[in-house]
């Protein structure tokens, strides 16, 4: 809180007078203005200032409701570090092409790369996205090898499109857009779900289909699909109509 004598916050300890001056001149802050702040790591950080933001923009009705704002965000980082797995991961997808700018950083700083990446985004809510490809198949083992797949496990996993990257692939890229978000957003929708016309449930059900069902033995026999059995399941119950279990 900014007072006449200075800033009331049991973080003023951590600024000079110096700093809380500068501080109120950089944000433009009077007398009886709220200042917030979020020391932690960038993702932290981001989403936290991010859900403040938006908390006051809908209680204090700043955002016009009548206006369509559109913008494109670019610049992404290539990568990201996963936390709980303590490696870096792609932080869209792994075939996303650097900048030929930032490619000298594979082999030393891989997260100051920032990717070919865009997204167009409208009110807040993500209308499209899109990318430039890697076509080049020593750029795109790089890219794994920074991501932890070695050859042999791309060759297993990925060696289709490698192989064809071989013959020769020109540069490529594209975007997706969302109809059915910019309607949420033309109609001020809260949900997309509002919009579709046979939307699923939350548990991931079609109603209108009543999927999914019981899947015949045959047909699961044909495609090698196991469906294995909840030690909590009553017997006589069909694993293939439960809706929310990834089974193999």
């Amino acid at each position: 809180l900014v007072q006449s004598d200075g800033l009331k916050s049991p973080v003023a300890k951590f600024f000079s007078e110096a700093e809380q001056d500068t501080l109120r001149t950089v944000l433009g802050a009077e007398e009886g203005d709220w200042m917030f702040f979020v020391a932690d790591k960038n993702p932290v950080v981001f989403e936290s200032l991010s859900r403040l933001r938006l908390h006051f923009r809908d209680r204090l009705g700043l955002a016009d409701p009548n206006v369509l704002g559109l913008s494109w965000v670019t610049d992404f980082p290539l990568f990201e570090w996963n936390e709980d797995e303590g490696r870096i991961e792609p932080m869209h997808h792994m075939f996303t092409m650097p900048r030929e700018e930032d490619l000298h950083l594979l082999d030393s700083d891989p997260l100051k790369i920032i990717g070919q990446l865009y997204d167009l985004v409208a009110n807040g809510t993500e209308l499209a996205s899109g990318s430039i490809r890697i076509h080049r198949p020593e750029l795109q083992q790089k890219v794994f090898d920074v991501i932890g797949i070695g050859p042999e496990e791309a060759n297993r996993r990925f060696g289709t499109i490698l192989t064809a990257f071989r013959y020769g692939a020109p540069p490529h890229g594209g975007i997706a857009p969302g109809v059915d978000r910019l309607i949420m957003v033309l109609t001020d929708q809260p949900n997309i779900r509002e919009v579709m016309a046979f939307p699923k449930t939350q548990a991931a059900r079609d109603e209108m289909m009543d999927a999914p069902g019981p899947v015949a033995e045959d047909q699961l026999k044909e495609l090698h699909i196991a469906l294995r059995r909840q030690p909590d399941e009553p017997q006589g119950s069909d694993p293939a109509a439960r809706p929310s279990e990834g089974n193999n």
